[in-house]
């Protein structure tokens, strides 16, 4: 995906100019550096982002010159990525299983902060990481509540399983920390109640003091209109919390927010390049695109469509079916969204908050997925 390098008022400005015939992304650095110090001085604790949801370069540059100071990293490309970017950034390895040679690779970087949920892949921690100075978060999981979906499907220990590792690490040498992520999108602040109550017990049970609790991501983005995410809510409820199930005296408290950092400073023009009998809405991007999460975790309908000439249009909305551009069928957005009834062929339809799971995820299936990113002082279209 190619950056343009120069900066535009807002996609209006660049949409009329050059009538684009791919998709673009219209990146807005000022959104991400608000975004990064609300996270900074709302959340109690350390703030480091979760790469997976938008590794752009930019994107890491921006994080850094707004403060952040730590990244979840889930690969060794990832680890090369922010040591390039940031070399002094905390890094901590958050994916639960890897190889000998990639935890060896994290050990030759410099990665002190690891997370595990496995008697298995802890052996493998201790033979391969020296102890001193390294964390170890062992990583458990609750019933999901309030999530788009179940991040416990793949990773994390039952309550039972933890109190044994944590034991284990202590044991072998390393700072015992606990980590969880209450599921992506996670709108319900009482999932982080239950999370932080849990690790409190966990610590008990085991006789272990926990160094260092992570609370994972899962902070929502805005993607409803009318359902604005409660950020300030939540950060005030771990605090209390914690401070209540730790008697007074919680562990140091880490978040790893991906969407909740990035979603807001994207938007996404699409462009309507078929209008089936009035009926079907046919997009030059779908979900093998930037919009592949979309059918997992549900549609985004902050849309504005503009024509080529710049006018925005606001007729009473019909709800339509939208498709992408590729001869597979199962490319659809979900269910019905509802766009004004006076689209036609050539319109812009623009999806705000789309930084997260976007460009990450694009693809070059059937040969579509060619877009750029253009820079501009704000997404108001």
């Amino acid at each position: 995906m190619g950056l343009s390098k120069t900066i535009w008022a807002n996609p209006s400005e660049f949409l009329c100019a050059e009538k684009p015939v791919d998709p673009v992304m219209f990146f807005a650095p000022s959104v991400l550096q608000a975004t990064a110090r609300r996270f900074i001085d709302g959340f109690p604790g350390l703030v480091t982002y979760a790469v997976k949801s938008n590794p752009e370069e930019e994107v890491i540059q921006n994080l850094v010159a707004a403060g952040i100071q730590g990244f979840d990293v889930a690969s060794p490309a990832e680890i090369d990525l922010i040591r390039r970017l940031a070399p002094g950034a905390a890094l901590h390895y958050n994916n639960p299983v890897r190889a000998r040679h990639e935890i060896a690779h994290a050990v030759a970087q410099g990665v002190r902060s690891y997370s595990v949920d496995s008697r298995s892949e802890l052996r493998k921690l201790i033979e391969i990481v020296p102890a001193e100075g390294v964390e170890i978060s062992v990583r458990f999981k609750l019933p999901v509540s309030g999530a788009a979906y179940n991040f416990g499907a793949k990773f994390g220990a039952t309550r039972e399983m933890a109190v044994g590792l944590l034991r284990d690490v202590a044991a072998a040498g390393f700072i015992p920390s606990l980590t969880f992520h209450p599921g992506t999108q996670c709108t319900d602040p009482a999932a982080w109640d239950a999370y932080l109550r849990a690790a409190a017990e966990i610590c008990r049970t085991a006789g272990v003091k926990a160094q260092r609790l992570n609370v994972g991501g899962g902070f929502p983005s805005h993607r409803l209109v009318g359902e604005l995410p409660r950020l300030d809510e939540i950060f005030a409820l771990i605090g209390r919390v914690a401070h209540e199930a730790f008697d007074g005296a919680p562990p140091a408290l880490v978040c790893e927010p991906g969407r909740a950092l990035v979603a807001e400073s994207f938007s996404l023009a699409t462009r309507i390049k078929g209008l089936r009998d009035d009926e079907h809405v046919f997009l030059n991007d779908g979900t093998y695109g930037n919009l592949d999460e979309l059918p997992i975790a549900g549609i985004i309908d902050r849309i504005t469509v503009m024509s080529p000439e710049g006018e925005i249009r606001n007729a009473a909305p019909r709800e339509r079916v939208i498709f992408g551009p590729t001869c597979d069928s199962v490319d659809r957005l979900p269910g019905e969204v509802a766009l004004p009834g006076d689209i036609a062929e050539g319109d812009f339809v623009i999806f705000a908050g789309m930084g997260a799971y976007s460009v990450a995820t694009n693809t070059r299936f059937n040969g579509f997925g060619n877009s750029t990113i253009a820079t501009v002082l704000q997404l108001t279209p």
